[in-house]
């Protein structure tokens, strides 16, 4: 039974995509070119259903992993074809953030495997004509409590002009993908000059329970309609995605963080066809 059951690896060692699917495989790419991925490890494919089906030895590895991580964690799907140029999975696998306690741990990997069990997401496979059933590998990172968060397009997403596109907003970057405030937007060009800074209006932020999971709060005033980023970070992000494209090819869609001023790359993918 559980001979044949791959256990966790490291992050940077999660290469095989069919094992430990698409978002896994991408960030282990990342770690292995230098990028600033936090650090975490990846669950294959029949570590999570032997998760699922209640083996003891499953159990026990994922926690020890858990708490060799040593702070609050970040549960994420890296299901087989997510994050792929033809199918993000955007919206359809959820992310449990600031999970705690080993204890804890189990059940977020379940609660994100069940996600891709829904109506919801068997539809998308569908539409896409991909396997009704899916194979659900599980990313497990550090959290990063960000100052601020968002994404960004290594091209416009909407006329596909040569310029990086960027969203921001204060805390957690689950606000901007979330659509819970009006962003700061960002466009620069080729060589990192700056070609516009639009204020959004973000009047609440995301960011980790003492208890557990994200509280939303309410941002101070005077920073509402205050831009996120200065022209440090904005070069900053700048040089990332030239360093993600070099990697990975043109057109990504990159999600960041800021915290305590050091950059962390949290996802690179393609930009996709199909949302």
């Amino acid at each position: 039974m559980l001979n044949a059951v791959r256990y966790s690896v490291p992050l940077v060692d999660a290469v095989e995509e069919s094992h430990f699917g698409g978002k896994a495989a991408s960030l282990s790419s990342s770690l292995r070119a230098g990028l600033p991925v936090p650090p975490g490890f990846a669950l294959g494919t029949t570590h999570v259903e032997a998760i699922f089906e209640g083996h003891a030895d499953a159990l026990q590895s994922l926690r020890a992993e858990f708490t060799r991580l040593d702070g609050p964690c970040a549960v994420r799907s890296s299901a087989i074809g997510e994050d792929s140029e033809g199918a993000s999975f955007a919206g359809q696998h959820i992310t449990i953030l600031n999970v705690r306690h080993e204890d804890q741990v189990p059940d977020a990997v379940l609660s994100v495997r069940e996600s891709a069990h829904t109506e919801s997401a068997r539809a998308y496979r569908r539409k896409l004509g991909m396997d009704e059933t899916p194979r659900v590998g599980v990313v497990v990172q550090r959290m990063i409590e960000p100052d601020c968060a968002g994404v960004m397009f290594t091209k416009n997403p909407l006329t596909g002009a040569a310029e990086r596109v960027i969203e921001a907003a204060w805390g957690l970057g689950e606000a901007v993908v979330a659509g819970l405030v009006v962003p700061d937007n960002y466009a620069l060009d080729e060589e990192g000059n700056i070609l516009r800074c639009t204020a959004g209006e973000k009047d609440i932020a995301l960011s980790g329970s003492p208890e557990g999971g994200v509280i939303e709060s309410a941002v101070a005033e005077e920073l509402v309609n205050a831009l996120c980023l200065n022209d440090a970070m904005l070069a900053a992000l700048h040089n990332l995605a030239t360093r993600c494209e070099n990697h990975f090819g043109r057109g990504l869609d990159v999600e960041w963080a800021f915290a305590a001023g050091q950059l962390y790359l949290l996802q690179c993918r393609a930009m996709t066809r199909n949302r």
